[in-house]
């Protein structure tokens, strides 16, 4: 089973233009997660899928591997099918470009999910941790996921789900956590699937695989990502290296 990453990096973003190309500690923010993914000893090959020449530039004059997209992408699931559709691979992971110091226990989690599907009845593996504070629980900005008896998603919304009509009555309650694993296959088959009713409604592209009956495995993990958003969060990110 050749397992990889790909590591999705867009030069604009909303909140906090160019910030994969931002200086952390002598190295931009891309650099370091793509350094930090190879470190990380799981995969047969790690790889930065780009729309910007800058960072195709960043990673490979630094001797990594970028590729460049051909088209504009809505999504990240769209960028990484592009890239790896001629590549010769079973399982594609996609590591958060922004996430410059990556945890290597969550991704063990969604490629052992892999390894143990031997009747390949899994699509996609993905994380949830538990959430227990009300103000989480109905934050819109955390997405919730509900899953059935054997871990396997049922929905994913920013609403709170299920809803707690009944109090105290055992339910738990879950927010996705972003790092994917995905049969190359589902990748090839979602950038073919036009987008739907409930995906467009929620902006939550993982809910495009349930309505063409993709089946998700979620895995529960306690681990909490720390991400660059925000030139607050890059500060933080510079104290603590």
């Amino acid at each position: 089973m050749k397992v990889i990453a790909v590591i999705p990096a867009r030069y604009a973003s909303t909140r906090f233009p160019a910030k994969l190309m931002q200086d952390l500690g002598g190295k931009t923010v891309i650099l370091r997660t793509y350094e930090a993914a190879k470190n990380t000893n799981l995969f047969d090959d790690v790889f930065v899928v780009t729309d910007s020449n800058l960072i195709f530039d960043e990673i490979v004059s630094n001797g990594g591997k970028a590729i460049m997209s051909i088209k504009e992408h809505e999504s990240g699931s769209d960028r990484i099918a592009e890239a790896v559709a001629n590549l010769d691979v079973d399982i594609v992971v996609n590591v958060q470009g922004d996430e410059p110091f990556i945890n290597k226990e969550p991704l063990e989690k969604v490629i052992e999910v892999f390894k143990n599907d031997a009747d390949k009845k899994v699509d996609l593996a993905s994380l949830m941790r538990e959430i227990t504070n009300e103000e989480d629980i109905n934050n819109p900005n955390n997405v919730k996921v509900v899953v059935d008896q054997n871990g396997f998603a049922l929905y994913f919304s920013r609403s709170v789900i299920p809803y707690p009509r009944e109090k105290n009555v055992g339910v738990r309650y879950f927010q996705h956590i972003g790092i994917y694993a995905f049969r190359k296959q589902a990748l090839l088959d979602f950038y073919s699937l036009p987008m739907k009713s409930l995906e467009a409604s929620e902006k939550l592209e993982q809910l495009r695989y349930l309505e063409f009956g993709k089946r998700i495995k979620m895995v529960e993990t306690t681990h909490v990502g720390i991400g660059i958003d925000t030139p607050e969060d890059l500060d933080k990110a510079r104290k603590m290296l």
